[in-house]
């Protein structure tokens, strides 16, 4: 499996992670709230990541990445700076939830998939038409998908939009850092223990926590601790060191897609043909831009064959 197969299917399982994890965000909400949430959460991810780093470079798994140099100061940069924005980022999303529906909001957050290539437009990275094209069909999917009633603009729907905004800012943060050598699991790391400080302050601030509430959404902060921050956002950032920011973006998207599975499975919501549809597009939508690197990487060979022959 070549490089850029591998990171593209870490981001798959990253968006299935952070899909299935609406389920558990919106279920968490009914016991705490959304600082106390995140805190816990951030704090779990930091926590689980440091057995996994020691296994990967001292203990049984030593070799099993690719041997690569890390530069030390990029890596304690990225993960203190992606973690100031993950903080804003997570606390935006989580109390945007806890104000609007888990469907709108999964709908919301994946703006990311339309401001990436717009950002990486006004920083002078030039994209095809074809890839402006495979963002507005996911787009359009998200839409049929998530949105089952007017989009008018509450105030869970507009701070979920601000969050969308932090994580898009996320990925850009992440590819310039992976571009400067740092190391993706350290970094990520370090991004939960800086998000958890500023959340555990932000708790003690503005809410009152309680032990036996916490306890009380012990599975879900478990779920999202574990597999939607230590696990997910660390294959995230090592995923996207092998693919550009806007097709991690697109593959990331579906997330939305597995937010709605997860939710007909798990808390027997039905699909509609409209949502079933938005399914399809986004599905169509990843797979086209995917296509579109294979072909011009067969065209490339193939030209390269016949100057050879």
């Amino acid at each position: 499996m070549s490089r850029k197969a591998k990171g593209n299917l870490m981001l798959l399982i990253t968006a299935f992670i952070w899909g299935t994890a609406f389920v558990a965000q919106s279920e968490g909400m009914n016991y705490v709230e959304p600082f106390t949430y995140c805190a816990s959460r951030n704090i779990l991810g930091a926590l689980v990541l440091i057995p996994v780093i020691f296994l990967f470079k001292h203990g049984k798994f030593k070799g099993k990445l690719e041997m690569q140099q890390f530069s030390v100061k990029e890596t304690i940069k990225g993960g203190i700076i992606c973690g100031v924005i993950l903080c804003v980022a997570g606390a935006l999303q989580q109390i945007g939830i806890s104000m609007t529906t888990a469907g709108k909001a999964g709908f919301i957050s994946a703006i990311y998939i339309i401001a990436v290539p717009i950002v990486e437009f006004f920083i002078f990275r030039k994209k095809s038409v074809f890839v402006w094209i495979c963002a507005l069909i996911a787009f359009a999917g998200l839409y049929l998908l998530c949105v089952n009633e007017g989009l008018a603009i509450n105030q869970g729907d507009l701070i979920v939009l601000y969050s969308a905004f932090c994580f898009t800012a996320h990925i850009m943060v992440i590819d310039h850092f992976n571009s400067k050598g740092a190391d993706g699991m350290i970094m990520s790391c370090i991004q939960f223990f800086t998000a958890a400080i500023f959340m555990t302050a932000a708790m003690f601030i503005f809410e009152q926590p309680s032990m036996s509430n916490i306890l009380d959404a012990k599975y879900t902060i478990l779920y999202a601790g574990i597999m939607s921050s230590g696990v997910a956002f660390t294959m995230q950032i090592l995923g996207q060191r092998n693919t550009d920011p806007t097709s991690a973006s697109l593959i990331m998207s579906l997330e939305s897609v597995f937010a709605a599975l997860s939710g007909w499975l798990l808390l027997n919501e039905m699909m509609t043909v409209k949502e079933f549809m938005g399914c399809v597009l986004v599905f169509a939508a990843v797979i086209l831009a995917q296509l579109k690197d294979k072909f011009k990487n067969t065209k490339n060979k193939g030209e390269i064959y016949e100057k050879t022959s």
